[in-house]
């Protein structure tokens, strides 16, 4: 990865198509995300994300969710990591998998990390129906601390289930941040990031990253004109440096948001840490 030519790196990014099937239509939830997004996501595999962030001279994370209620369920975490690596110029693969597995699902973390050189994991509480300081997912967190790799965690409110019927069983209260402080005290080595501006928990969010020095908040999954101003005063001086840039794609894009970002009041010296140098630093990328 040329890091010095790119302009960005987005921290947060979701796979929603497979590359090995031909008929991976949107399901209703991604459908459902769209309308709450008020966007009509491009549903792309890796390889295209990785020409679309190759022209924007951007590098992406990049995952799917382990979760029943998932809207990404339909491409695995090795497809993931795989074609990743094949554009490792650009594309940067985490692997998801839900608490509820046991010692199956650490056994499958340590063979993602191991077989498949996985660079983080990514947790969606809400869709994996778990409390994050809960003790059965701890197995999982020291399989993920042991290597020394970061965990990326969905807080706040969800597109996932927004306005479909019961909230298609999502439940926000198991997002609320303050719970990965708890998480963030028992593995103190494995860096978290919160991800999304937490609505409607902003400054438990704000509070956690301020205490906990591995503790991380990327802005991804909201449009920046609507950041509440303590966000945008604790980017510019306290958290300048666990701050990241992500935009959520394919629900928001990357462009879409960087436009945005720009209106925003954001100390010209700041901006390129949240940009890039935040994330290169944390994914150990320089």
């Amino acid at each position: 990865m040329d890091l010095k030519n790119l302009v960005a790196i987005d921290i947060h990014t979701h796979a929603w198509k497979s590359a090995l099937r031909v008929d991976d239509a949107p399901t209703e939830k991604q459908e459902a995300m769209g309308r709450y997004f008020r966007y009509q996501p491009q549903h792309q595999t890796v390889p295209e994300m990785a020409e679309l962030y190759r022209k924007l001279k951007m590098a992406f994370v990049v995952f799917t969710v382990d979760g029943e209620k998932s809207a990404s369920r339909q491409v695995s975490n090795e497809e993931i990591a795989e074609l990743a690596h094949q554009n490792s110029d650009v594309a940067i693969p985490f692997a998801s998998i839900n608490p509820h597995r046991g010692a199956e699902g650490v056994r499958e973390a340590k063979r993602l990390i191991s077989d498949y050189n996985v660079k983080g994991f990514k947790f969606h509480p809400s869709v994996q129906d778990f409390f994050p300081n809960e003790r059965m997912a701890y197995p999982l967190y020291e399989a993920i601390a042991e290597a020394k790799l970061p965990a990326l965690f969905h807080t706040g409110q969800t597109g996932v289930g927004a306005g479909t019927r019961g909230g298609g069983g999502i439940r926000l209260k198991y997002a609320n941040p303050m719970l990965l402080d708890d998480v963030a005290a028992d593995f103190p080595d494995m860096p978290i990031i919160l991800a999304h501006p937490s609505f409607p928990w902003q400054e438990e969010a704000l509070s956690v990253a301020t205490h906990k020095p591995q503790v991380y908040i990327d802005l991804s999954g909201w449009s920046p004109k609507y950041f509440p101003p303590i966000l945008v005063q604790y980017a510019n001086t306290l958290l300048k440096d666990k701050i990241l840039f992500g935009s959520d794609y394919p629900v928001i894009t990357p462009d879409r948001w960087i436009a945005e970002f720009e209106k925003l009041d954001i100390k010209p010296e700041v901006r390129p840490l949240i940009m890039k140098e935040n994330a290169a630093k944390l994914l150990k990328l320089g």
